[in-house]
């Protein structure tokens, strides 16, 4: 899945800031899950930062070359 664009992100925290509604009402305004809205606010008051985390790679599978041969 994409992550959401920085200006969604910066209107979000703008919005949460100036106390323009609740976290269910701010999910409404802006179409986003409501899980995404906690975490974004609750990673900004920690760190101040908005910015999407760096995609975290899973393990990659390693199979035997022999088969393709």
């Amino acid at each position: 899945m994409k992550a959401y664009n920085q200006n969604l992100r910066q209107k979000i925290i703008n919005a949460f800031r100036n106390r323009e509604g609740s976290y269910r009402e701010l999910v409404k305004r802006f179409h986003v899950s409501l899980s995404f809205v906690q975490r974004l606010i609750d990673r900004y008051l920690d760190t101040g930062l908005i910015e999407p985390l760096p995609h975290k790679s899973g393990k990659f599978m390693v199979r035997s070359l022999g088969r393709y041969r």
